[in-house]
């Protein structure tokens, strides 16, 4: 056990808190002062991974296998192991994620605690619809194992519950069959809001995969330009033409200042739109390069700076997700600000399953923003403004810095959700949207 101050991926806020390291799932959870939150291997942005002032029990020795049927793709781990190492697993034998954030480097336990979504939220759901039971350790050592069927509402608390019901010691996940690593993708460069809508639209129906990258400081007619990518899983003969192989980069250090800002924006927004000279264009990708790509840069977050960067993921009804998503766009061109990653998406209509589940029927905008000051609080305070007004959430995972009556706006089984809560459990994001 030790004392450290820790961080999120986005590097804010910092927590001083105690590290206490599990290896053992059959182990009770050791007594510790003050409150317990487990902590898989750091990929949240904000402060649900965070517990300040209290202990954060380090699940990523739980890694064991416990299980796997190459025949029907039906895998028991411990919660500690990470997408990437199921994929190691797997894949060989033809099976794949079913559904995977953008990187292969969460735990379990962690896409299981946010209710991670993919590319592919319109045909498979969240991760949630995958589970088909867990163990969860409670803090007075009781142990019970759940499924979808369970009547009591902890499975539907403990999907999507961001660690606060207790400790998952283990999950068993249905995988999906595919035939290779290989991704058969389009890529079609669009003008505008209204032209990604229809595409959206189109390709659900044909596509397994969805996602839209955009120029978020275009304005005007150009408002929500971008490039729209689709893919399936191609045939096993299939062969990117680069396939993966290349040394993984590394951003050694943290510069001084955000490498990101507004002098490197513009020109890297405007050279990316244009990547691409004709409209469309066909490809086959690596699994990596295609769910993954910044996962191929060690430290990517480094490159905000020393006072690290902030999510805002929102996700916005679809009935007034293009005008809600244009006056987010606007807001942000406005400031000047722009963001690196801006990923636009439509979700399907499954319902989650979590209490607390994000993904909903909807658009959602993930956009990443440096820390350099109150100057960008403030405008995500506006994004909030018009979130809240077009009746959409945001997204725990993601966040550091939301209000508690947008929180409880958006996720209104919240008081429900409360009574599922490990007494000894808490969070830094929790406290902060409770108060």
């Amino acid at each position: 056990m030790s004392s450290a101050r820790g961080q999120s991926w986005g590097r804010y806020p910092r927590a001083q808190q105690t590290l206490l390291a599990l290896s053992d799932r059959a182990a009770a959870l050791p007594p510790v002062a003050g409150s317990m939150l487990p902590h898989g291997n750091g990929r949240s942005y904000g402060d649900s991974c965070l517990n300040p002032g209290g202990t954060l029990l380090m699940t990523r020795a739980l890694d064991r296998f416990i299980a796997f049927d190459p025949a029907t793709g039906v895998l028991r781990c411990e919660a500690g192991v990470t997408l990437a190492e199921i994929i190691e697993l797997a894949l060989p034998a033809g099976w794949f994620l079913p559904v995977t954030p953008g990187t292969r480097y969460a735990t379990v336990g962690g896409a299981i605690g946010n209710d991670v979504h993919g590319k592919n939220h319109h045909r498979a759901g969240s991760f949630g619809h995958h589970v088909r039971c867990l163990e969860l350790l409670r803090s007075d050592g009781a142990r019970q194992q759940l499924d979808a069927h369970d009547a009591s509402g902890l499975f539907a608390a403990t999907i999507g519950g961001l660690g606060l019901t207790g400790l998952v010691t283990w999950a068993e996940l249905q995988l999906r069959r595919v035939p290779g690593p290989w991704i058969e993708t389009e890529s079609i460069r669009f003008d505008g809001l209204d032209e990604f809508f229809e595409l959206s639209r189109q390709s659900a129906r044909d596509f397994e995969y969805t996602v839209a990258w955009i120029d978020c400081l275009a304005k005007g007619r150009q408002l929500g330009r971008g490039h729209f990518l689709r893919g399936d899983h191609a045939a096993g003969n299939a062969q990117a033409a680069t396939p993966p192989g290349a040394p993984r980069r590394s951003m050694p250090l943290v510069p001084p200042v955000s490498l990101v800002n507004r002098l490197t924006l513009k020109p890297f927004n405007t050279l990316y739109y244009w990547r691409q000279p004709a409209r469309r264009k066909r490809h086959v990708s690596h699994f990596q390069s295609y769910f993954y790509p910044l996962d191929g840069i060690n430290h990517w977050n480094r490159m905000y700076g020393p006072r690290g960067f902030l999510q805002h993921q929102c996700v916005l009804p679809p009935e007034v997700a293009r005008d809600a998503t244009a006056a987010l766009l606007s807001e942000i061109s406005r400031s000047g600000r722009g963001s690196f990653l801006a990923v636009l998406k439509e979700f399907g209509n499954r319902p989650s399953p979590g209490m607390l589940s994000f993904p909903r029927p909807g658009t959602t905008l993930a956009l990443d923003f440096p820390n350099d000051g109150p100057d960008v609080f403030r405008m995500l305070e506006r994004l909030d403004r018009i979130v809240a007004e077009a009746g959409g959430a945001v997204y725990p995972a993601k966040d550091a810095r939301m209000s508690g009556a947008l929180f409880r706006q958006a996720y209104p089984q919240w008081q429900s959700f409360s009574r599922f809560i490990d007494p000894r459990f808490s969070s830094g994001f929790w406290s902060r949207v409770m108060e």
